[in-house]
């Protein structure tokens, strides 16, 4: 969906270039140079664009639900962990990126969803996602978030990245997240509560080409991914009159359960034995997370999570 949405913003910037509206494509490669930065300083959020009434019906296409197992204090600043990341993230986006879902749950918070800083290169584009809360998962963004003195920031990153996509097929319960420990750092050095997320329904949205590690079009699909910076699943799901074969997801209720934060203490240069504990706890609590809500939403009760 993001890379319809952003080839359609970068095709208008080429009209605009070869067309008669050149100059305006220039003010705003001027503008964009100037702001450059911007989604690595906690973007620029429109509480216009965050409560269209679009977004409204997207959430009830699926439907998707936000479930809060615990209080947040907004005196505190939160790492949030993702899982799993799905095709489209439809859990992320419809929870932290439009109101009120968020707002209402945890009043006080203001959640902001880190994706790959090479959305924030399209023109036009980079305008829309920061208005919906989005900023770059960048180190320098990450900690600009977590900086905040007075509490009340969450950063929400998707653990597994575009990697976890290709694992993405209906009923896969495997998550990229053992050499993933980047995220736990950044808690630990800006002493940000970590709290495990999980969507369940994510992957349940598309159907997916087989790609078992180690085939050859999961062999393709990697190198891609490594030199672009991004995954390309080879996915289908139903279309608009028929539910055999298309582009839109599945009707597939999402139950994004937000757990308990895990309370961490500023450590300005932590060790690796430090990070590894602190991401012992957090695989732990994640776990745990998933196995007291797994027989709410229909996951079988000798399914468990796999982490790779």
């Amino acid at each position: 969906f993001l890379s319809l949405v952003a080839e359609f913003c970068c095709g208008f910037f080429v009209i605009l270039i070869l067309g008669n509206f050149w100059f305006l494509a220039v003010l705003y490669l001027l503008w964009l140079y100037l702001d450059w930065e911007t989604p690595c300083a906690g973007g620029r959020r429109s509480q216009w664009v965050r409560s269209w009434t679009v977004w409204k019906y997207f959430r009830e296409y699926f439907p998707i639900h936000l479930i809060k197992t615990s209080e947040l204090n907004p005196n505190h600043n939160y790492l949030l962990g993702f899982h799993p990341h799905g095709v489209l993230v439809a859990g992320a986006f419809g929870n932290f990126c439009t109101d009120p879902p968020f707002k209402n749950l945890f009043p006080g918070l203001t959640p902001y969803l880190h994706i790959m800083p090479i959305w924030f290169g399209c023109p036009f584009f980079r305008e829309y996602i920061m208005s919906a809360g989005m900023v770059s998962a960048s180190k320098e963004s990450v900690s600009y978030v977590l900086n905040n003195e007075g509490g009340g920031h969450a950063s929400i990153i998707v653990i597994g990245g575009a990697e976890e996509s290709l694992n993405a097929h209906p009923g896969s319960l495997t998550l990229n997240i053992l050499k993933r420990k980047g995220f736990i750092k950044m808690a630990l050095k800006h002493g940000a509560h970590l709290v495990p997320v999980f969507s369940f329904g994510e992957n349940e949205l598309f159907k997916q080409v087989a790609n078992p590690k180690g085939s050859r079009l999961r062999n393709v699909q990697e190198k891609l991914q490594k030199i672009m910076g991004f995954a390309l699943p080879l996915f289908h799901a139903r279309g608009v009159f028929q539910y055999s074969f298309g582009l839109i997801p599945y009707r597939q209720p999402i139950h994004t359960v937000v757990g308990s934060p895990i309370p961490v203490k500023q450590n300005l240069n932590p060790t690796a034995e430090e990070i590894d504990q602190l991401h012992a706890l957090y695989l732990q609590k994640l776990k745990k997370l998933f196995e007291e809500h797994k027989s709410n939403y229909g996951i079988p009760e000798h399914k468990s999570l796999i982490f790779e």
